[in-house]
């Protein structure tokens, strides 16, 4: 009986999972079909999940006529600069989190976490404002300073808890070596932290490039969009009352093609600093 109970629980398990899997999968997959179809199958009926003649016409059609890769382009150099501010941030502050011990401390990283809880909404409105003082609206510089802010707190207590997980004996064996601390953390603990620093990219990368309420406020020029407030802007720039749903379909696989590209990327890093130490002696 428990076998059985078991066997259905598992089935029951595995149809749920399906489910979830489909109610995600299943959007992205009708948008691609979308995007490889012409303008009059898109009103065919009964509708048709693939098209009758496969053609990349759309996606021609996008890169020529659109603005669409200066917004990629745009996300790109967002993205990879406020990932890399943020592990220069973070990771000293989640080390010195981790291996000393100084005056109120917990408080701190209590602090640390409540600014976690605030959402972004409500700080963009009053740096709306500084932003304005300082001439730093339609800057990316200004966007990645806001991005790196943002997920400072998250950052800095996934990596504080990789850097926890670490044996103090390698930092006094390395102090024995003649290590100081600099060279402890990058000799030493930053190796063995890559999984954590893999997993701190892959929500930082996801964050940065999807990000759209920060740069609808802070960016106005349509020069300086990106993919996600871009798409946006494509849409409104289309002339009235003309069919593109197609090219919106295409404008947004191409938005999401590079973040699926980069997670799929530091997922496998996550996977190969897992699995390194397992084959070494």
């Amino acid at each position: 009986m428990k076998k059985k109970a078991s066997k259905r629980f598992i089935l029951f398990f595995y149809i749920l999972l399906a489910v979830v899997i489909l109610l995600f999968i299943g959007p992205i997959i009708w948008m691609v079909m979308l995007s490889l179809k012409t303008k009059t199958e898109i009103f065919s009926y009964p509708p048709k999940l693939f098209p009758e003649v496969w053609s990349a016409q759309n996606y021609l059609h996008i890169i020529r006529n659109s603005r669409i890769p200066t917004y990629l382009f745009n996300s790109f150099k967002i993205t990879l600069f406020a990932t890399l501010g943020n592990l220069l941030v973070t990771i000293p502050a989640a080390f010195a989190f981790s291996r000393f011990r100084f005056a109120f401390q917990k408080q701190l990283l209590f602090v640390i976490l409540m600014f976690q809880m605030i959402s972004q909404l409500i700080i963009a409105i009053p740096l709306y404002r500084y932003f304005i003082q300082l001439g730093m609206l339609n800057s990316h510089f200004g966007l990645i300073l806001v991005y790196i802010t943002v997920q400072v707190p998250f950052t800095t207590w996934v990596l504080k808890g990789f850097f926890d997980s670490i044996p103090i004996q390698l930092d006094e064996a390395a102090i024995i070596d003649g290590f100081n601390e600099y060279q402890t953390l990058f000799y030493i603990l930053l190796p063995l932290a890559m999984p954590g620093i893999a997993t701190a990219l892959v929500f930082n990368t996801i964050n940065a490039w999807g990000n759209f309420i920060i740069p609808f406020i802070f960016i106005n020029d349509s020069r300086l969009f990106p993919i996600s407030v871009g798409i946006l802007n494509f849409a409104d720039t289309q002339t009235e009352g003309e069919v593109t749903i197609h090219l919106m379909a295409t404008a947004s696989v191409l938005g999401l093609v590079p973040a699926l590209v980069i997670i799929v990327g530091l997922q496998r890093l996550i996977v190969g600093a897992l699995t390194a130490g397992a084959v070494k002696e």
